[in-house]
């Protein structure tokens, strides 16, 4: 226990003791009852005096005593041994004040600790038991009622013994209860309030602008970093609403997050990104909001100048794979043109030359024409359609190119609900481009097997051939743009394939091994509309 708790409890014990002579012994001084002779009047009135110079004298040497515990124990005797002299005054075994002794017991081991209860029970044992054996004896002037017999004196001291050591064995339980309890309060109340300043201290400073509202929407509170990012001060942003600090928060709207701006005094517009979630009680009853925000218009300015550095590196790798592309049947046209300018060459071989030059420029129109596809796709005109007739339809034609003439078989299982809501002609061409695709990859024949099937409000159609298959490291490429693996093509019919299916909302997945490839698109798919 420390000196301050205890000093503390002194000062209670003394406020208790001026309590205690003025209303019980000095009334009892007045009115005289109880005792009917009342043989020590002068005696009692010094006692009462003494206990109140002694109660003068405890408050001057409190702020000055060093050994509290010391201190307090001298009260105590001091107090016990008043206590009984009352007793012998006021009729020893016939007194109305034996009731108060018991009471010392207590002040003991509330102020100290439960040893000193006991040791004052003791003392007080020792003391009743003197006052009571000398008054049976006659050795001490208190009279009282003759008819009393021994065994009554006896048990009037064990009686009084036994309440002495009970309630020293009480008080002491409660007081350690009271004692730890309190400890227990005054570090919970000590921890609340550390954790409370932590959290103001991580608040204040944390660079997020941080916010609580009330359940109308008036702030609470407002940290430093919401005082830079806004340019509102404290002292003015406290009780307004939150849509005053940011307009763009529609009152009364379900709001988790947003963006917007706002006007600084001195930064001009800001945008701001902002967080906004219920505050709950224990009982999961909303108590307000707690928003984060924080300044992105920098974040936002280097966003806008990333894309646009994006658009250009990918704007000059285009233009790089397409220059690629139109250099080799341009180069095979200079050869071919150049070599009939010579007239150099048989009518056989000029007529092999002229196949050349159309064919390359066949190549060159089909590439402008995949490119135009690519960078400017036409908008999609959805209606509805019979899938499976339109797959059958495409996949019967492919089966009649010269491709697929070499010893490839096509086969059908078509399960998806014919009708769907999708653009006809841009599906086709990805169900033409994935075929071709696969037709391409068995140049020794093999099997394209196309299937359809609805799952989950999604439809499947799935193409699956038996070719060379695609290495792990080109999987990832497939869907780029002029990225090919093949000694034909322009590179674009994938990702014109894949950039129609996310015009459709879907996805186009892709697995391979060297047993072949499997294309799965999935389109979704409700009440008859993908």
């Amino acid at each position: 226990m420390t000196d301050k708790v205890l000093s503390k409890k002194l000062k209670s014990l003394i406020t208790v003791r001026v309590i205690f002579v003025t209303l019980l012994l000095g009334s009892f001084f007045i009115l005289q009852v109880g005792y009917r002779n009342f043989p020590h009047p002068r005696a009692t009135l010094n006692l009462i005096i003494a206990l109140y110079t002694l109660t003068i004298v405890y408050s001057i040497l409190l702020n000055r005593v060093k050994l509290y515990a010391l201190f307090a124990y001298a009260q105590l005797f001091i107090d016990a041994s008043a206590i009984n002299i009352l007793i012998y005054l006021t009729g020893g075994i016939e007194s109305w004040f034996s009731f108060i002794m018991p009471l010392t017991v207590m002040s003991a081991s509330a102020v100290l600790d439960r040893r000193a209860g006991y040791i004052i029970a003791t003392f007080n044992s020792i003391l009743y038991g003197i006052i009571i054996d000398l008054q049976y004896y006659k050795l001490l002037p208190i009279e009282y009622d003759m008819t009393l017999t021994e065994k009554a004196f006896l048990y009037n001291i064990f009686a009084h013994i036994s309440a002495f050591y009970l309630v020293a064995f009480l008080s002491g339980y409660l007081s350690s209860r009271l004692e730890k309890t309190t400890h227990a309060l005054e570090q919970t109340d000590s921890d609340l309030r550390e954790l409370s300043l932590f959290n103001e201290e991580l608040i204040e400073n944390i660079p997020s602008g941080i916010f609580t509202t009330d359940t109308e929407g008036r702030i609470l509170i407002f940290n430093r970093a919401a005082e830079n990012i806004t340019g509102v001060g404290r002292k003015i942003a406290l009780s307004r609403s939150i849509d005053e600090i940011f307009p763009f928060i529609a009152r009364g709207a379900d709001i988790e997050r947003l963006e917007g701006v706002i006007s600084h005094q001195k930064a001009g517009d800001r945008i701001i990104s902002l967080t906004i979630s219920e505050l709950r009680d224990i009982a999961e009853k909303n108590k307000g909001f707690i928003g984060i925000f924080q300044d992105i218009t920098q974040f936002k300015e280097m966003e806008t100048e990333i894309k646009q550095k994006e658009k250009w590196a990918a704007i000059g790798e285009l233009s790089a794979n397409i220059a690629h592309e139109i250099r080799n049947p341009i180069a095979s046209l200079k050869g071919s043109v150049e070599m009939l300018r010579e007239n150099i060459v048989t009518e056989e071989h000029k007529k092999r030359l002229m196949e050349i030059a159309l064919k390359e420029m066949d190549r060159l129109n089909n590439i402008i024409s995949d490119f135009l596809t690519y960078s400017s796709p036409r908008p999609a005109e959805f209606n509805t359609f019979d899938l499976n007739l339109m797959l059958d339809d495409t996949l019967e034609l492919l089966a009649h190119t010269a491709p697929a003439q070499n010893e490839i078989t096509i086969r059908k299982i078509l399960k998806a609900p014919p009708d769907i809501y999708a653009d006809n002609q841009k599906l086709r061409q990805v169900f033409w481009n994935l075929g071709m695709n696969a037709i391409q990859a068995m140049p020794d024949g093999g099997e394209l097997s196309v299937s359809t099937r609805e799952s989950d409000n999604f439809i499947e159609i799935i193409f699956r051939d038996t070719g060379v298959g695609i290495s792990q490291e080109n999987i990832g490429k497939v869907f780029y743009p002029f990225f090919t693996t093949k000694d034909e093509g322009t590179g674009l019919g994938l990702a014109i394939a894949y950039r129609i299916i996310e015009e459709h909302n879907g996805k186009i997945n892709i697995t391979s091994n060297n047993s072949g490839t499997t294309f799965k698109v999935v389109i979704p798919y409700v009440n008859g509309k993908a």
